[in-house]
């Protein structure tokens, strides 16, 4: 572009001199055309700019680690010119790394015409990904001028966490929500409030569940099998401190680990009955917020929540904070994910949390790593949960 303005200003010093030199009627009009030339060209690519419209956005607001997502870039052309050449610049980055990864795309613009260009990207870690459209140069059709349009477009997708298999055991304690209704379909306890199942006597069973009417109907005895309350007090607590005496490359890796080592232990827990919660700190809320699960789309929808609700500057409350807060908590199991290796917390939800079960998943960035955590607490489990390999690390755990 700058050779284009060169050559040109060389042109009309030439055509002026040659004007100058001899005056023929040719030669004033040789330089008014090349002086009129750089004024069409600016005055038209001024007008185009004027009446250009930009938009860019993502045709979900999630999508799957690993796979190609398609962003829109949307361009209106409301003018009568077309523009050979458009440069987009685009950025875009995950808010857990802040590590900027830029591209750009070259299209021409149609008339009196509006024109989608497509382009994929994809994460190789859950998160949130901020895509951002930086400028737009437009050019005349000669290159001799740009202009900027479209300036700083913003969208931005949640990538989605991917659960693993862990092996364990959920364990059937006493302490139950006595409020709640909701009973296995699958497995029979011993809560006289709902039949589970009826069936044959066999040598061991308790007389009074013996159904007396039944069994003279039937002439044999029938017995009752009570119902397995699965609505049992169970958290899962979230640490969000992917940060926490880490190297920063850790961040984004660290953080990936952490939400899905609590959606594997989710599933885990759904897929045995166990209804349960998640705690998490919520940035645009500031402040803790606890959830229901009840099924895979109750998951599902506060795993978007949790990934969506995490601010730039990465800021979570201590866990204490919200420990404090609810102070008289009776659990049948509480598990606690982070990355914060400090014993300190662990020693306090040793001493104070009022659970049959206690687990803590701490996220390391090596093996190396896991064998330098404390573990040994009298109460609390600890599970040094080795960055990206979750299935390896989070073995014969009891829910």
């Amino acid at each position: 572009m700058l050779l284009m303005k060169v050559f040109f200003a060389v042109l009309i010093i030439i055509c002026a001199v040659f004007y100058v030199m001899y005056l023929w009627d040719f030669a004033l009009v040789l330089l008014i055309v090349v002086c009129a030339i750089p004024v069409l060209m600016f005055i038209t690519t001024y007008i185009t700019k004027l009446l250009i419209k930009v938009d860019m956005s993502v045709k979900n607001g999630t999508a799957s680690k690993r796979e190609d997502f398609p962003v829109f870039l949307r361009i209106n052309n409301r003018s009568i010119f077309s523009v050979g050449k458009a440069d987009a610049h685009i950025e875009y980055y995950n808010v857990f790394n802040n590590e900027i990864n830029t591209f750009e795309l070259h299209m021409p613009v149609q008339p009196l015409n509006e024109q989608s260009v497509t382009f994929q990207l994809s994460s190789q870690y859950c998160g949130i990904i901020n895509i951002k459209c930086a400028f737009i140069y437009i050019y005349d059709p000669l290159k001799i001028f740009k202009f900027k349009v479209g300036k700083n477009l913003t969208t931005q997708i949640a990538i989605m966490p991917e659960g693993h298999e862990i092996s364990g055991e959920v364990s059937y304690v006493d302490r139950i929500n006595e409020e709640s209704n909701v009973f296995s379909e699958h497995k029979p306890g011993d809560d006289p409030s709902e039949v589970f199942d009826l069936r044959g006597y066999h040598p061991g069973d308790k007389l009074n569940r013996i159904h007396w009417k039944l069994s003279s109907k039937k002439n044999e005895f029938i017995v009752k099998d009570y119902s397995l309350p699965v609505d049992t007090p169970c958290t899962l607590f979230l640490d969000l401190k992917p940060y926490e005496n880490n190297s920063p490359k850790f961040t984004l890796p660290i953080f990936d680990t952490l939400v899905e080592s609590l959606v594997s232990v989710s599933q885990f827990m759904l897929e045995n009955e166990r209804l349960h919660s998640i705690v998490f700190y919520n940035g645009k809320e500031n402040g803790f917020v606890e959830r229901n699960i009840n099924d895979s789309d109750d998951l599902a929808g506060v795993i978007q929540e949790l990934i969506l609700s995490v601010s730039d500057n990465l800021f979570c409350e201590p866990p204490e904070l919200f420990f404090s807060e609810h102070s008289g908590l009776s659990l049948s199991s509480f598990t606690f994910i982070s990355s914060v290796t400090d014993s300190t917390i662990l020693e306090y939800i040793d001493d104070n949390i009022d659970a049959d079960i206690l687990n803590a998943l701490i996220v390391v960035p090596s093996s190396e790593a896991a064998s330098k955590l404390t573990v040994g607490f009298p109460n609390l489990n600890v599970f040094p949960v080795v960055m990206g390999r979750i299935s390896f690390s989070v073995k014969d755990i009891e829910l």
